[in-house]
């Protein structure tokens, strides 16, 4: 479990992180949301002793990372995929890793046999894609097979088939009982695999509850509308002021999704025009649409600010 305290962190006269509490617990996967600079990363590397607070604490199952002299065994945690030698292969980062935490040497070859790398694991790592540096990440996180596992923007880089991976990685992981942290921009992974959610906002605490119950937060509903003419509706409905978007194209046949008007209006619409339609969906605030309303005052730079 992680407990955080009233922690905070200044750097200089910036303050990254103030008065932050909060609680995750085993069994579940638990998401970190916030916009770029709330805090997020600052937060993790205090979790695990990379930085030292200026006031509260961050404990890991009651005792802080910095006190635990084989830390591997109790945390795992991928900050920076990056942030490795280039120089070396997968196999000798990995092992580097379980000698300096006293691991058994079968540890490396699980891991990486674990995390799709078992054939790549004499290649040099400064010839890694993206992709497969997040993967060597998570085998280094995984290597002491710890009940504790924090990861920041695990899926940068991956693919299709990676994304699905990870996904269904931590589900198995907190279905195991163990506690599992996962800070990311991407709303869409977050209403696929966390469970709870813990949302900050320059520093400081805005939510921390399950996914459903912060996307009932959004005050903005949509309504799915299916009809074989897309186009001639999205114009009409544009007109109105309608906010009207599609994942496929609109000549694709793809539902269209409608923020303003409701589905009695939208039905109207269609009628007059002779419009046929297949499909009303009337669905609640989304949970970008939740995070977008209860963020807005904490963004520090948006699209167009002139500071």
């Amino acid at each position: 479990m992680i407990e955080v305290n009233e922690l905070t962190k200044r750097y200089g006269g910036t303050t990254a992180v103030r008065d932050l509490s909060f609680t995750v617990r085993p069994g579940r996967v638990t998401g970190f949301l916030g916009p770029n600079g709330a805090g997020k990363s600052t937060t993790l590397r205090l979790l695990i002793g990379l930085d030292r607070p200026t006031g509260g604490a961050a404990t890991i199952d009651g005792r802080p990372f910095r006190d635990r002299p084989r830390g591997l065994r109790h945390v795992g945690a991928l900050l920076d995929a990056h942030d490795v030698h280039g120089g070396r292969t997968a196999r000798a980062h990995l092992s580097a890793l379980a000698r300096s935490n006293a691991l058994p040497k079968r540890r490396v070859d699980d891991v990486l046999h674990e995390v799709g790398l078992a054939a790549a694991a004499r290649r040099r790592i400064g010839g890694f894609s993206l992709g497969m540096k997040q993967r060597l990440g998570i085998a280094a996180a995984l290597l002491g097979d710890p009940p504790v596992l924090l990861f920041d923007e695990p899926i940068n880089g991956l693919d299709p088939e990676g994304v699905l991976w990870v996904r269904g990685l931590f589900r198995r992981l907190a279905a195991e009982g163990r506690t599992v942290f996962v800070s990311s921009h991407l709303m869409s992974e977050m209403e696929n695999t966390a469970d709870q959610l813990v949302v900050i906002g320059r520093g400081q605490l805005i939510a921390a509850e399950s996914v459903t119950d912060f996307a009932a937060r959004g005050t903005r509903s949509s309504v799915t509308v299916r009809t074989p003419d897309g186009a001639a509706l999205t114009a009409l409905l544009t007109a109105e002021g309608a906010d009207v978007r599609t994942e496929a194209g609109v000549e694709d046949g793809g539902p269209l999704v409608v923020t303003g008007p409701d589905s009695a209006r939208i039905g109207e619409i269609a009628h007059r025009h002779r419009i046929r339609i297949n499909e009303l969906t009337t669905s609640s605030g989304s949970l970008e649409e939740a995070f977008m309303e209860l963020t807005a005052d904490s963004v520090e730079y948006g699209a167009g600010d002139t500071r």
